[in-house]
C-alpha cells in the first residue's frame, strides 16, 4: 500500500488532494497545525465515506514539531511514497503595512515548512530506492501579485527550492514537482470582492475558477509519473500565460 502525508490537508486545496490519494487507495496523513475542529471534521467526513486517514498535528515551521511528526508516521508506516507540501498562508497588505515579523511567518510556513518537511523524509525515500515530493507554489509565485509580496515571494522560493530539490535528489530515484494554482475557489481568496472574483474569473481563458480538484488531480499525476522531476506544473485554466 502507498503512503502519503499532506500538510495543510483538512481546508481547500489541502482537503481535496486528501482526498484524492484516499480515492486511489493510498494510505493518507493528514498534518494540520491548529484547527483542531476542523480537522476532525474532515476526518469524519472521510470516515463516513469508507476512508481511514490519519490525523498528525504539527506546525510545519517548528523543527521539533516536524521531527516528532515524523517519528509518528514512521512508528506507524515503514515507508513514504509522496509528500504533499501544501500547507501555506497568505498576508494582504501593501509594502509599508507588512510588518517583518508577517513577513517571516509566511516565509516560516509557506518556504521553510517544504524545506524541514522536505528533509524530514529525504534519508527514507533513498533507503527505499526513490519517492516523491510535491510543492504547492502559486500562480503568485510566477508573475506577483499586487499587495501580496510577502506571498509571493514565498512561493517564488518555493518554485526555486523544487528545481534545485530535484536536481539534488533525482540520482536517487525521487522525484521533486511543483504544481502552480492560479485562481482557486477557497478560503484563501474570501478576501477578494464579487466584483474583484468576477474580473479575474473574465481573465481566464477556461472562463472559470479552479477548483481543489483540478489541483488534487494534477497532484496525483505528479505523484506517479515516472519520468518527470523539477516541473512546475500551472493549474490556472490558462490564468497568467
Amino acid at each position: 500500500m502507498k503512503t502519503v502525508l499532506v500538510t495543510g490537508g483538512t481546508k481547500g486545496i489541502g482537503k481535496a488532494i486528501a482526498f484524492e490519494f484516499l480515492q486511489q487507495g493510498y494510505e493518507v496523513v493528514i498534518n494540520y497545525s491548529s484547527d483542531e475542529s476542523a480537522a476532525t471534521a474532515t476526518q469524519a467526513e472521510f470516515n463516513m465515506l469508507g476512508y481511514c486517514p490519519v490525523l498528525m498535528r504539527a506546525d510545519v515551521s517548528d523543527e521539533d514539531q516536524v521531527a516528532e511528526m515524523f517519528a509518528d508516521f514512521f512508528r506507524l508506516f515503514d515507508k513514504i511514497d509522496v509528500l504533499v507540501n501544501n500547507a501555506g498562508i497568505s498576508r494582504v497588505n501593501v509594502i509599508q503595512d507588512t510588518t517583518a515579523d508577517e513577513w517571516d511567518r509566511v516565509f516560516a510556513v509557506n518556504a521553510k515548512g517544504a524545506f524541514l518537511c522536505s528533509r524530514a523524509v529525504t534519508d527514507r525515500m533513498i533507503g527505499a530506492g526513490g519517492g516523491a515530493i510535491i510543492n504547492v507554489s502559486s500562480v503568485w509565485g510566477e508573475v506577483g501579485a499586487s499587495c501580496e509580496v510577502a506571498y509571493s515571494a514565498s512561493k517564488a522560493a518555493v518554485i526555486g527550492f523544487t528545481k534545485a530539490l530535484a536536481k539534488e535528489l533525482a540520482p536517487s530515484g525521487i522525484r521533486v514537482n511543483c504544481v502552480s494554482p492560479g485562481v482557486i475557489d477557497t478560503e484563501m481568496n474570501a478576501h477578494l470582492t464579487e466584483e474583484e472574483m468576477e474580473d479575474l474569473t473574465e481573465q481566464i481563458p477556461v472562463g472559470r475558477l479552479g477548483s481543489g480538484e483540478d489541483v488534487a488531480k494534477a497532484c496525483l499525476y505528479l505523484a506517479e509519473a515516472p519520468y518527470v522531476t523539477g516541473v512546475v506544473l500551472p493549474v490556472g485554466g490558462g490564468f497568467g500565460k
